[in-house]
């Protein structure tokens, strides 16, 4: 379990095919502080387990499942990506309950300043945009952010200073992909509100449907 709180940006230094899978070559310090082998690291928001430390960095595997649910697959030897450690019982839970395990993809569609603040729109499939509301949380390539408006298939955050300079958001352009988890809330109000099953049927959740039913 993560809070999606970057806690440092680290840089793929090796990727390594194993048949259908990759191997992941970390380069970090911070993170080191006390990791071992096993341990879960949030990685773009996606959870991997240490498979080998190293003395500037870590390993991780990939799975086949990774690879086609994330970005992975398209990440290149160089590139940064935000890094959390998971979270502690006793620690103050800071940004939301991230489970690490990313639903999809979204695209980059547009991005502009508004004084000192950055506006972001991502793009994603219905089957994930139905589970994000305004003011709700969000999670994109691991960072927990808030929604600050959304139409359709398109979402916007803003982002601060403090979380634009300490993540890799500010290598973001328009067209990029990023890792997208939905709120488990939302996901579990959608299934005891609109379905039955476990099907893939289009729903849309809002607000108002939220009041109707007690959840605000």
């Amino acid at each position: 379990m993560f809070t999606g709180l970057v806690e440092e940006i680290g840089k793929i230094v090796a990727i390594d095919k194993a048949h259908n899978a990759l191997y992941f070559t970390i380069e970090c310090k911070k993170l080191l502080d006390g990791l071992k082998v096993g341990d879960s690291v949030a990685i773009n928001g996606a959870c991997q387990t240490v498979t080998e430390l190293l003395p500037r960095g870590f390993k991780v595997f990939a799975s086949s499942e990774t690879l086609e649910v994330t970005t992975f697959a398209s990440m290149i030897a160089g590139s940064s990506v935000n890094l959390e450690r998971t979270l502690r019982l006793c620690d103050r839970l800071d940004g939301h309950i991230v489970s690490g395990h990313v639903d999809g993809t979204a695209i980059v569609k547009n991005l502009h300043t508004n004084g000192e603040t950055t506006i972001f729109a991502f793009e994603a499939k219905e089957n994930l945009t139905k589970q994000i509301v305004k003011k709700g949380s969000v999670t994109i390539d691991g960072i927990s952010l808030t929604v600050s408006d959304i139409d359709k298939n398109i979402f916007k955050v803003a982002v601060i200073p403090h979380t634009f300079i300490n993540t890799n958001l500010k290598y973001l352009k328009t067209g990029d992909k990023v890792n997208l988890e939905t709120d488990v809330i939302a996901k579990y109000v959608e299934k005891y509100l609109l379905s039955n099953d476990n099907s893939n049927k289009a729903t849309t959740i809002d607000i108002d449907l939220l009041e109707r039913n007690g959840f605000l």
